[in-house]
């Protein structure tokens, strides 16, 4: 119990509360999502034309919380793109990360529209190294991580013909 001149205080110390709680939770979800480490991502790591790629579905993630994710999965893959999804209540948030040594070629944001247009969204936006989209279609999570591959290895093919 409270006096009523101890309530402002109170209530302040709740708040101060709840938004640790809440900051420990993201991290803890951004943990789990991850895998745990730096060493469980090793696996997940793919070359497409020359290009690391890391692509992961998650589920009932906020999308608030995808671009930190994004940003840790960056600097743990070193050089190459990242590309997360998650779905809650049948819809799809996805961002993509591309490693600021390869946003001379390649463009987070023209392969997050990808992804978005796979799950049913149209557009999406951000920065060359980091965009964020979403659609309503969580389904087609597997088919938007495909479709971001494809245009990886697509834009490769492109970057090898136009030097050729």
């Amino acid at each position: 119990k409270a006096s009523p001149d101890d309530v402002p205080g109170r209530v302040a110390s709740l708040l101060e509360d709840r938004r640790r709680l809440e900051r420990e939770a993201s991290d803890l979800r951004q943990k789990i999502a991850v895998g745990g480490g730096a060493d469980s991502i090793a696996p997940d790591v793919r070359q497409v034309a020359g290009i690391a790629l890391t692509a992961r579905i998650l589920q009932d993630i906020p999308a608030k919380e995808l671009k930190p994710l994004t940003d840790s999965l960056k600097t743990q893959i070193g050089s190459g793109v990242v590309t997360v999804v998650s779905v809650s209540d049948g819809k799809a948030s996805i961002v993509v990360g591309v490693t600021d040594d390869l946003t001379d070629r390649l463009s987070a944001v023209d392969l997050v529209r990808i992804g978005s247009a796979a799950l049913g969204g149209k557009g999406g936006g951000g920065r060359p190294d980091m965009a964020q989209a979403g659609g309503p279609n969580g389904d087609a999570a597997p088919q938007a991580l495909a479709a971001i591959e494809e245009a990886l290895s697509n834009q490769s093919a492109d970057q090898t013909a136009g030097q050729a």
